[in-house]
C-alpha cells in the first residue's frame, strides 16, 4: 500500500516531503490519515481540491481518510506564509461555512466500506477546552524556540504576528494529538506551506504521548511562469457552482497553457498514467486542437460538478468558440447562458418596445439605441452580407420579422460577424 500511494504521488508530482518512516508505517498496516480544511469561506476552491486529491488517492491505496473541518482553528486564523493577519470571521459565519464545506467534501470520498472515510470538526473538542487547561496540557510541551524556528513564523515575526496567529500551530498540533489518541490517526497531510504546523503535531505526539506520527506534504501548485495558481481576474476559482459557474470552471482549465496542463492533469484527475501519457502524446501531434486541455477540463468539471454540468459547459463553449446549432443554444439553462455571456455587451429592452418593432433592421439600429449598429445603413449592409445571426439563425433579410421563440422566453443572442456577440433581454414595461 505504501508503494502504491507514495509512487502514485511521486509520478503525479504530488509529493514534496515526508517524515522518515512514513513509507514503513503505510506498508505495515491500513493507516488513518487526515487533512484539515479551515472554514474561511462558504466554499472550497481549486487549491483545496489539490489536497482533496491526496485524500482520494490515499483511500484508493487502501488507507482510511479523515477530513477535518476546522470550526475551531478558523476562529484563530492560519498565519502560514500570509503577508498579513487574516480578518477574523464572526462565529455564526464560520458555523455556516462549516456546513457548506462538509457537504462539498462528502462528494469526493467514499464513506462506506472497510476503509470508509470519516469527517470530524475540531470545534467539538475545542469548544469546552479552557484556556488554562490548554496552557498546561499543550503549551508546556512545545518550547518557544521550537515555535519561532518555523519558517512561517520567522517570515512574519519582524513585520507583525499576533499571539492569536502565533498559537495557531499549537491548535493544529493538538488536533493531530487528539486524533492520534482518540481515533488512531497516525498521518497528517497538507500543502508544503503546512509543514511547520504538521511537524508541531508530530512533536506534540512524541513529547506528550510518547508515540510516533508521520506527515506528508504536497508541493503548492504554481503556473509554469511562477505565478499563483487558482486565481482569475474575477478572483478565486470555487468549487461551489453558485460562486464559479460550471462554464467558468470549465473555461479555467481550457485556458491553461500546454506546459501547465501537463502537470495539472496529473494532479487534478484520476486518469491512470497510461491514459495521461497517451493524451499528452496525442496533444503534441496537433497542439492547436487543444486535446490535452479538453481532456483536463472535462475530467475535472465532471469530478466536481457532474457529467450533466460538464456537458452543458461543453455545449456553451461550442456556442461562442466552435460550431453549434440553434438547438444547442436553446438547450442551455439560464444560468449557463448568462455565464457564457459574462463579458458580452448586454441590453435590456421593454416587451412593449419589442412588440412595436416591425423588423430586424429596426431592432438592431433604432430600437436598441444604436448599441449594435449606429445607423440603419450599416445594419442593412451587415444583414444583407450574411453577417448577422439571431439565436444561431442567420438573417439575410433586413425586413425579416423578429424571432418568435426567445431563449428562456426572454433572451436573444445577437452574433455580429464571427466573434462579436450582444445579449438582448426583454423586461416588463
Amino acid at each position: 500500500m505504501a508503494d502504491d500511494f507514495l509512487s502514485t504521488l511521486t509520478w503525479r508530482g504530488m509529493l514534496h516531503q515526508h517524515i522518515p518512516g512514513t513509507a514503513e508505517q503505510l506498508q505495515q498496516e491500513r493507516t488513518k490519515g487526515y487533512i484539515g480544511f479551515d472554514a474561511t469561506a462558504p466554499s472550497l476552491h481549486i487549491g483545496n481540491l489539490a489536497t482533496i486529491m491526496l485524500l482520494r488517492h490515499f483511500q484508493l491505496a487502501g488507507h482510511q481518510p479523515i477530513a477535518l473541518v476546522g470550526g475551531a482553528t478558523t476562529l484563530a486564523g492560519d498565519p502560514s506564509f500570509k503577508a498579513a493577519e487574516r480578518e477574523l470571521l464572526p462565529e455564526e459565519e464560520i458555523r455556516y461555512n462549516e456546513q457548506r464545506i462538509k457537504t462539498q467534501l462528502e462528494q469526493f470520498l467514499d464513506f462506506e466500506g472497510e476503509n470508509a472515510a470519516e469527517m470530524v470538526n475540531n470545534y467539538t473538542w475545542f469548544k469546552d477546552f479552557r484556556f488554562l487547561d490548554f496552557l498546561r496540557e499543550v503549551g508546556k510541551h512545545i518550547p518557544i524556540s521550537y515555535m519561532t524556528a518555523k519558517e512561517s513564523v520567522k517570515r512574519r515575526i519582524e513585520t507583525g504576528l499576533s499571539y492569536t496567529e502565533f498559537s495557531y500551530q499549537l491548535l493544529q498540533g493538538y488536533d493531530f494529538y487528539h486524533l492520534y489518541t482518540q481515533h488512531g490517526v497516525k498521518l497528517q497531510m497538507g500543502g508544503s506551506d503546512q509543514w511547520g504546523n504538521l511537524t508541531t503535531g508530530t512533536e506534540l505526539i512524541r513529547r506528550k504521548a510518547g508515540g510516533s506520527a508521520f506527515a506528508i506534504t504536497a508541493p503548492l501548485i504554481t503556473k509554469a511562469d511562477g505565478s499563483k495558481f487558482g486565481k482569475t481576474v474575477s478572483g478565486a476559482v470555487w468549487l461551489d457552482p453558485k460562486l464559479t459557474s460550471p462554464y467558468a470552471f470549465y473555461q479555467f482549465w481550457m485556458n491553461s497553457s500546454d506546459e501547465d496542463a501537463k502537470g495539472l492533469i496529473r494532479v487534478f484527475t484520476l486518469l491512470p498514467q497510461t491514459d495521461i501519457e497517451a493524451t499528452i502524446a496525442q496533444h503534441a501531434e496537433a497542439p492547436h486542437l487543444r486535446h490535452l486541455q479538453q481532456t483536463l477540463a472535462a475530467e475535472v468539471t465532471t469530478l466536481v460538478h457532474g457529467a450533466a454540468a460538464c456537458q452543458q459547459a461543453q455545449q456553451a463553449t461550442q456556442i461562442l468558440f466552435g460550431k453549434s446549432t440553434a438547438e444547442d443554444l436553446a438547450a442551455l439553462e439560464e444560468e449557463t447562458l448568462l455565464a457564457v455571456c459574462e463579458g458580452v455587451p448586454q441590453t435590456k429592452l421593454s416587451r412593449g418596445t419589442w412588440a412595436a418593432t416591425p423588423d430586424v433592421l429596426t431592432l438592431l439600429s433604432t430600437a436598441m439605441g444604436g448599441e449594435v449598429f449606429p445607423s440603419k445603413s450599416e445594419a442593412r449592409r451587415c444583414i444583407v452580407g450574411g453577417g448577422i445571426s439571431l439565436n444561431q439563425q442567420r438573417i439575410i433579410d433586413p425586413q425579416a420579422p423578429l424571432p418568435q421563440k426567445l431563449l428562456q422566453g426572454q433572451y436573444l443572442l445577437i452574433q455580429k460577424g464571427k466573434k462579436k456577440y450582444h445579449l438582448l433581454q426583454l423586461v416588463e414595461g
